[in-house]
């Protein structure tokens, strides 16, 4: 099982996403923002950072990266993508997933350890948790609030592509505690929270951010 991890200019976890591949017991595949080709691989991560300085946008001027349209194929073709942090803002300016990542609302940055509840375990990533199931991972950054319209909202609670909720007080403003959600094919997931800084006990506030990582290996042994 090969799963690419694609670094951008400003990238910053792309070393961390790809140990936690290791750990979830696949191989990581390093993808390059110019690259032509996604070097065969079955599932594709978009890792946390501040790609191009999140200049005029977050994730803006990387989803038009020449990487990025074969990742849009792919994805179109039932490819299994998640987009961390950074990664979200690029799936969703990329269009493969809905909304947008803006300013926090209390205007400055975070980082702190955040308890999210896994709210759909039907996805390639999240099927190693139990719905309900509420875990603690880092949370940092300066533009994670999640927005849409009323309409998009609605789409996304009523079928279910909500995967992940804050629990407590919402952290920066992300309409209906919304911590990740999922295209409408279950195959594209981004998540504002950090899993990969959650892999083992040492180094993390706990191990359950490794979930993210082992459930892509058991949908691809399905």
């Amino acid at each position: 099982m090969r799963v690419g991890v694609i670094t951008f200019p400003g990238t910053l976890d792309d070393r961390d996403a790809a140990r936690a591949v290791v750990a979830g017991g696949c191989e990581a595949v390093s993808l390059w923002h110019a690259d032509a080709d996604l070097k065969n691989v079955d599932a594709v991560i978009l890792p946390g950072g501040f790609s191009y300085g999140d200049y005029l946008r977050c994730g803006a001027i990387s989803r038009f990266a020449p990487v990025m349209q074969l990742v849009i194929e792919a994805a179109g073709k039932g490819m299994p993508v998640l987009g961390i942090c950074n990664g979200f803002q690029v799936l969703c300016e990329s269009h493969l997933l809905p909304g947008a990542l803006t300013r926090n609302s209390d205007l400055h940055f975070l980082c702190r350890d955040q308890e999210i509840e896994i709210t759909n375990n039907s996805t390639p990533w999240t099927s190693s948790y139990k719905a309900g199931e509420k875990i603690v991972i880092p949370l940092k950054n300066g533009e994670g609030s999640f927005q849409c319209d009323d309409k998009t909202l609605a789409e996304l609670e009523g079928e279910g592509r909500v995967i992940a909720r804050y629990v407590g007080q919402n952290p920066n403003g992300s309409r209906n505690l919304i911590a990740g959600i999922t295209n409408a094919r279950g195959n594209v997931v981004g998540l504002m929270p950090h899993p990969e800084h959650a892999i083992d006990e040492l180094t993390g506030p706990s191990a359950a951010g490794l979930g993210f990582f082992t459930s892509i290996l058991n949908a691809m042994v399905k």
